[in-house]
């Protein structure tokens, strides 16, 4: 492609930026200062708000500060160096707040871990990270971590075991008598010989607390080793920066600006902290010196309305999966609450079927919900929905300041697709991640000239919206003919007996080479799985979809499976 028609492109051209709120840059200058300088920044302006609440256990920042200055001192006091690894394995309590933090006041890279993975998959992250600590909870390590760390090939150091309780103002017979009846789980830490032991208590009782290590932590210093699940072979560390993160943090609170009120507002999101989009919105909240509700079980949608009925007039924004937004539709408590002070439910990580999005917003108010577009490798966030302007269901928004995007051909990444047409995500900016860790290949093939090559694949509107069409691993080869699996499942969604649908390819035995669509189907109440329901919905997609995306198969399930964040799992479908 010549310079000249480069420069003539419409994605150079930046097309999506009439689309912003009157209030956004398209080149925002960004104020580079580490994580922890923006904790300190929260403390010294707002000292005495709130910064979580956990089962009505709160703290103020003031108070938070203490804490993670004792955990990053205990780092420091035991032989953790600047730039070492700290793994986090933990749900989303204060803990994980004060590890976090505690990790960047130390000058080290922390490393969420997903609490699901299996010993072996524990052992493979501590391993590949080089981690030298981990936090856990003490039932956590009972049950896998022990077994992950006790052939001794990590370089783990330091085990520091936590219990939800350590959190709670509990009296002592009431914890005794909640752990008897299995409220609060609780394990045995046998100890292993050449690692050293501590209890999350002990740090904080015994290390200082009214000062930060002294060290110097540089924009371009690791900030996160994030895993990111690989689809073939095992997860990659994405490294992600103080750059990365702090650039990231500041583009959104722009974006949100008529929304901000630093010091004052209450965020709540289900996204567990291990996965990036929830870490991303902790750091976003505590930019703001704002408070979170830290909700431990996303599925537990009683607890979270109680929650929002707590804080009715003061939740400013709520970021959630969006299986989970129809799990908290489903709830006659959430229906009732007063949502008047929400300014926004964001919604990220897989696509939200157009009705529902229809249903959610008669119950929380039009255009309320901002869909967004992000990965792990993006820090995470790429797109957006305007904040004020046109939202357009189904799709992802437009980019974000400093953002540049392109869709590129699949199969030649020179060659750059026309408007409307699908082709793979490339994206460049402040955001973008460095590198995969120790995956020099992988990283040349993702990382090129500033560009990161997502592996997604998307359309991108004549406004510049952009919608998601598929994983360029989820895309079904039907005789030669593409099939986008979010196409086909949007569509599918939307008939009256469907509560959630996902489709996948299967080898064509008839055709070597080819795939055909298969849906599994997740049936409201009230439906039957039955011959007669499949041909309902078979004459429904005979009418909806073109010949080459009808599904040959469909098979009822109970409960589609869906990963910890709240999506559906495909990669279980495929298996079947």
């Amino acid at each position: 492609m010549s310079e000249k028609m480069i420069q003539s492109s419409p994605y150079s051209q930046r097309i999506w930026l009439d689309a912003y709120d009157d209030h956004v840059k398209p080149d925002l200058d960004v104020e580079m200062f580490s994580l922890d300088e923006m904790l300190k920044r929260s403390v010294r302006r707002y000292p005495e708000s709130l910064a979580y609440d956990f089962q009505g256990t709160c703290a103020t920042y003031k108070e938070m500060l203490g804490y993670v200055n004792s955990f990053a001192n205990f780092l420091n006091e035991n032989g953790v160096k600047k730039g070492d690894r700290v793994v986090i394995n933990l749900p989303n309590l204060p803990q994980f707040i004060i590890s976090l933090f505690g990790t960047f006041f130390a000058g080290c890279g922390a490393s969420g871990m997903n609490f699901l993975l299996s010993p072996s998959e524990i052992n493979y992250q501590l391993k590949d990270s080089g981690a030298v600590a981990i936090i856990t909870l003490d039932s956590f390590y009972e049950e896998k971590v022990r077994d992950a760390l006790k052939n001794g090939d990590t370089d783990v150091k330091l085990v520091i075991t936590t219990n939800v309780a350590d959190v709670l103002d509990l009296d002592p017979k009431m914890k005794e008598q909640l752990i008897k009846i299995g409220k609060l789980p609780q394990g045995n830490v046998d100890p292993i010989e050449g690692l050293d032991f501590f209890t999350y208590n002990d740090v904080l009782l015994n290390y200082p607390d009214d000062y930060s290590p002294d060290v110097l932590i540089e924009p371009d210093d690791l900030l996160l080793l994030q895993y990111t699940g690989g689809t073939t072979g095992p997860p990659k560390g994405a490294i992600l920066t103080h750059r990365n993160l702090i650039s990231l943090i500041q583009i959104v609170n722009h974006w949100f600006e008529p929304s901000l009120n630093p010091g004052n507002n209450v965020y709540v999101s289900g996204f567990p902290f291990f996965h990036l989009a929830g870490l991303q919105f902790c750091l976003q909240t505590v930019a703001q010196a704002c408070a979170q509700i830290l909700v431990p079980d996303p599925r537990d949608t009683n607890y979270m309305t109680s929650k929002l009925k707590e804080y009715e007039g003061k939740i400013g924004l709520m970021y959630n999966v969006p299986t989970l937004y129809m799990m908290l539709l489903k709830n006659r408590r959430f229906k009732k609450l007063d949502l008047t002070s929400v300014d926004g439910y964001i919604s990220g990580a897989a696509p939200f079927p157009s009705k529902n999005i229809k249903e959610f917003e008669e119950v929380v108010g039009k255009s309320k919900l901002v869909e967004a577009y992000g990965m792990t490798e993006a820090s995470p966030g790429v797109s957006m929905n305007p904040f004020l302007g046109e939202k357009k269901i189904g799709t992802v928004g437009v980019p974000f300041p400093n953002t540049h995007v392109k869709i590129v051909d699949v199969s030649d990444r020179e060659k750059e697709v026309s408007l409307g047409e699908p082709g793979e995500i490339a994206i460049k900016g402040p955001q973008i991640f460095s590198g995969y860790w120790n995956k020099q290949e992988e990283s040349k093939h993702a990382l090129v000239d500033g560009w990161f090559y997502s592996g997604d694949v998307g359309i991108m509107d004549e406004d510049g919206y952009i919608t998601i069409v598929d994983r360029t691993k989820d895309m079904i080869n039907v005789s030669g003919y593409k099939v986008f699996s979010v196409e086909v499942d949007d569509k599918m969604n939307k008939h009256p007996a469907i509560e959630l649908c996902a489709c996948v390819g299967v080898p064509d035995q008839e055709r070597p080479g080819s795939e055909y669509v298969k849906l599994y189907c997740q049936l409201k109440k009230g439906y039957e799985a039955s011959e007669d329901t499949k041909k309902e919905i078979l004459k429904f997609a005979q009418k909806n979809l073109a010949k080459y995306k009808i599904p040959r198969e469909i098979e009822m399930l109970e409960q589609l499976p869906l990963t910890s964040v709240g999506k559906v799992d495909k990669k279980v479908l495929r298996k079947k």
